[in-house]
């Protein structure tokens, strides 16, 4: 067997990949819908969104995000693979954040805490953390500000199961979301918005 890839194998590979994604467990706030991928970045792609819910039986969304995962057999240079991993969450937090200096690298931060606390290996990691600040003015002038943060980042995945990246992804989405995080196996009582 030469060193080449067979298409086959690929599809497979990938295929798999997607089953993992398909099959894991999130938190019950967290609800994942498969929506059409990109299709000129790589050859094969998934692409998921997600919202985080106040509670199991409440539209009322915290949080929400996309998860793409991307697959190209000839693992091109930036990604330092052959799987990429590209992601964006989008919560409004509390005015009190609109001034502080250091929101970004706590951003960033949620983002690298999730992924080593679910134990992933990646390399190649990359991304932004943004904050929109809203006044009001005039006949709006009593609305109080508010800030939205958005993180978008992209990694590729070392080993292990593309799952556990979807994972630590829905860890961020909640804790951009205000939710406490939760023991393996513990679901969460509904308790007051924040």
């Amino acid at each position: 067997m030469s060193g080449r890839s067979v298409p086959g194998r690929e599809a497979t590979e990938f295929s798999r990949a997607v089953e993992a994604l398909r099959a894991a467990r999130l938190r019950p706030e967290v609800r994942l819908t498969e929506v059409p991928a990109p299709q000129r970045i790589a050859p094969y792609a998934v692409a998921m969104t997600a919202d985080v819910l106040t509670s199991v039986d409440d539209d009322d969304e915290l949080a929400t995000g996309r998860f793409v995962l991307l697959f190209d057999p000839s693992a091109p240079e930036p990604w330092s693979g052959q799987w990429r991993v590209v992601t964006f969450a989008r919560a409004e937090l509390e005015p009190e954040f609109a001034s502080d200096p250091l929101l970004g690298e706590v951003g960033w931060t949620w983002l690298t805490d999730s992924l080593d606390q679910r134990g992933v290996d990646y390399t190649a990691d990359a991304g932004t953390v943004t904050r929109v600040v809203s006044e009001s003015f005039g006949g709006l002038s009593d609305k109080d500000p508010s800030v939205e943060m958005e993180v978008r980042a992209s990694w590729s995945p070392v080993g292990g199961s593309v799952a556990d990246h979807l994972l630590a992804w829905s860890d961020l989405l909640c804790t951009i979301a205000g939710l406490p995080p939760l023991p393996e196996g513990v679901i969460a009582l509904p308790g007051p918005r924040r």
